[in-house]
């Protein structure tokens, strides 16, 4: 028996094995994202490019989750595995269906592309709906679940392979990324840029790494010395494969000028340990090793690290001995996925803001209802980019109208176009305005439906970005949204709006005289129904803002600086709109009696939680550290937990930090703990003063000293 066929030996040797015995040209064409067949070696053909963000992505019927800025605000991390865990199952259903059937396309495979750990560090930045925000402990603990939840616990084989991108510093702009230089202090670099990568390889063993667009100080993502082989190999000793972004490579010459041409750029980008290329210049290699640019050892050593990848999720080995072999078409999309992704999109609504109690409604005390707004009943505005195909859609207006039934007339009026001053191409402008007026008359109430959709925030060369190549000019309502919002606020009817937008949205005009707004994302197929239950109070809200809502891009640095000065809850010197962490509740759950014990180099914090309340409702317990030093961040969320209570009812949660916790880096990215005054803030918010004014409870302070300077060590 070939060595790569015994299932005694480790994957990694079998995969030696089966590219040593490979020619020139087959292991090249094996580092290509569309891998072919080589049936002498009983090698299928494979292609790795898959996506799963928020569902099985691009490959049919999927169950379509929120989108991950969404999943980032329900602040669960167990909830996030979870969600991975059935995104992964639908994949394997799906891979063993189109396995059946001989479909070895793109998005056919187990190689999944998710989750998108960058940092979300301009509200401008269109892809930052795909990330789970701008915070780093944030972004890392969901990354590390997701990843668990999507790669399986199985011990021996994958259920699927999650990749962590784009390593790294990559925010925007869209329209520059190809040529882009992301300069980046070694302080930022460690502090912002690189802890949720070093967390998803240290802590969750992700198989894949996907390099950047851009260059980073200087280098191509997908050919950094210093990312590639120093941090990412050197420094957190990861073992997986590495892909890159897709064509990538190509900017090398093109656009970066870091390389005279095609087959210059396959050597740098292989030489500096980027075994995949998504896309086809690769096909370079067998010129560079002509050329002497590339050993073929090195092409070898890619094609074993690419094996390696498919003899963990069980692609060589007998069907029977890999479990999830037996997953049965039935799992996508059945009701049992129904239910957790209508879960998914209640838990990451956020109350911003309830005047009066305005909410929830009572359906016995409406007669009419009006949904006013460009995203009352806009699909696009439910599920964001890198998206599945749903079974079913609910957009708010159906959600709606579900759930009133006959008891309720429900009107609608579009209002606006999403971002143009028109709907009807010929008409004179602000073409629906005498429809919202009428609508606005004959309600009792009106839900206001606006925002963004994937149309305007996505991804550079997505068709349909009609400003800015995906990112935002400013963090403005588009078009005439604004005005129609000031039509409904003067009507004297009472206004709920709903935003539903994958970014921060600078909606100081509906703070001021619109009495409640949610921020409902792109909350998935079935988000209208839940927005709708949220409404009317089946279900309190409880996410929590994943990113700072800013009153203004002015007080921002340009979008290009990619200096953290300024920028996040962290560094910001300005009051919030709505702060990162924020968010209401129909009821009353108090952080109380808090206390923290110090063992050693650790750090116990006990508190109780109490749902003083008449609803179930679940809160988070967050925890900030402060260096009390005028060089420092504001402060730092360190420790999250989430908790669901009944009315009445107690609970005692603990947390726990570290001592570095406390460390900060410096300006050699050294991690240190300097002697010295911090303060540890335990509540259900950040400690700033507008958080404390919306919420009506300020977070307990808690004085730690260190005598002594320490260095962390990494």
């Amino acid at each position: 028996m070939e060595a790569y066929l015994d299932e005694n030996l480790s994957f990694e040797e079998r995969a030696a094995d089966l590219a040593s015995r490979m020619t020139l040209e087959e292991k090249v064409y094996q580092t290509l994202h569309g891998a072919p067949a080589i049936e002498r070696l009983g090698v299928k053909a494979y292609n790795y490019w898959n996506e799963a963000l928020h569902g099985v992505a691009r490959a049919g019927v999927a169950t379509v989750f929120p989108q991950a800025i969404g999943l980032a605000a329900t602040f669960d991390e167990d909830f996030l595995e979870r969600v991975a865990g059935v995104i992964a199952d639908e994949g394997r259903a799906k891979f063993n269906a189109q396995q059946k059937y001989g479909d070895y396309d793109i998005y056919k495979g187990l190689t999944f592309w998710s989750p998108n750990v960058n940092i979300f560090r301009d509200p401008r930045w269109g892809r930052g709906h795909e990330t789970f925000g701008e915070d780093p402990y944030l972004t890392s603990r969901l990354g590390v679940r997701f990843i668990e939840g999507l790669q399986g616990k199985d011990g021996k084989y994958m259920k699927a392979a999650a990749c962590a991108k784009h390593f790294a510093v990559h925010s925007g702009p869209e329209d520059l990324r190809h040529s882009f230089n992301a300069e980046a202090t070694e302080q930022d670099m460690r502090e912002t840029y690189l802890p949720a990568f070093k967390a998803c390889v240290e802590e969750a063993g992700v198989e894949v790494v996907m390099g950047a667009y851009n260059r980073t100080n200087g280098e191509p993502c997908c050919g950094s010395k210093r990312l590639l082989e120093d941090i990412l190999r050197g420094e957190w000793g990861f073992q997986g494969h590495v892909t890159s972004d897709c064509w990538a490579i190509k900017d090398f010459h093109e656009f970066h000028m870091v390389t005279a041409n095609a087959v210059e750029s396959v050597a740098l980008a292989m030489n500096r340990g980027c075994d995949l290329n998504c896309g086809n210049i690769y096909g370079n290699l067998l010129k560079a090793v002509e050329q002497g640019l590339v050993n073929e050892e090195t092409i070898e050593r890619a094609v074993t690290r690419l094996m390696t990848t498919r003899m963990k999720l069980g692609l060589f080995d007998a069907p029977e001995k890999v479990s999830y072999n037996t997953i049965p078409y039935e799992v996508v999309d059945c009701e049992k996925h129904r239910q957790i992704n209508e879960e998914a999109a209640r838990k990451s609504v956020v109350l911003l803001k309830n005047e009066d109690g305005l909410l929830p409604l009572n359906r016995k005390e409406l007669h009419t209802i009006g949904v006013i707004g460009p995203n009352g009943n806009n699909r696009k505005a439910l599920v964001g980019n890198y998206e599945g195909t749903a079974s079913e859609y609910i957009t708010v207006l159906e959600g709606i109208q579900r759930y009133v039934g006959d008891e309720v007339r429900v009107l609608f009026s579009e209002g606006c176009h999403l971002c143009r001053d028109r709907i009807q191409g010929l008409s004179a402008g602000n073409d629906r305005i005498a429809e919202v007026r009428a609508v606005a008359e004959a309600s009792d109430v009106i839900i206001a439906c606006m925002g963004l959709d994937a149309s305007l925030e996505g991804e550079e060369g997505d068709e349909g970005n009609e400003f800015a190549s995906g990112d935002k000019p400013d963090l403005n309502l588009p078009g005439l949204q604004e005005d129609i919002l000031k039509v409904l606020a003067e009507s004297g009817k009472p206004v709920v709006l709903v935003l539903l937008s994958g970014s921060a949205l600078a909606v100081n005009y509906a703070d001021e005289h619109i009495p409640a707004i949610l921020q409902g994302w792109y909350p998935g197929a079935r988000g209208g129904m839940a927005i709708a239950e949220i409404l009317f109070g089946d279900y309190s809200p409880e996410g929590k803002l994943p990113v700072t809502f800013y009153r203004t891009t002015e007080e921002l640095p340009e979008f290009t600086d990619y200096s953290m000065k300024n920028r996040t809850y962290r560094y910001m010197k300005r009051e919030a709109l709505y702060p990162f962490g924020y968010g209401l509740s129909y009821t009353d759950i108090v952080c109380g009696s808090v206390s923290m014990e110090r063992t050693g180099q650790n750090f116990t914090i006990q508190t109780e939680l109490e749902n003083r309340g008449d609803m179930v409702g679940a809160e988070t317990v967050q925890v900030y550290v402060r260096a009390c030093r005028e060089d420092a961040p504001n402060w730092q969320l360190k420790a999250l937990k989430k908790a669901s209570l009944k009315p009445g009812e107690k609970k005692t949660l603990i947390l726990s930090l570290s001592e570095a916790d406390f460390g900060l880096y410096n300006e050699e990215g050294i991690r240190v703990v300097e002697a010295g005054e911090y303060e540890v803030y335990v509540g259900t918010s950040q400690p700033d003063a507008r958080s404390i004014a919306l919420t009506g409870q300020t977070p307990e302070r808690i004085a730690v000293h260190f005598d002594s300077e320490k260095i962390i060590p990494e």
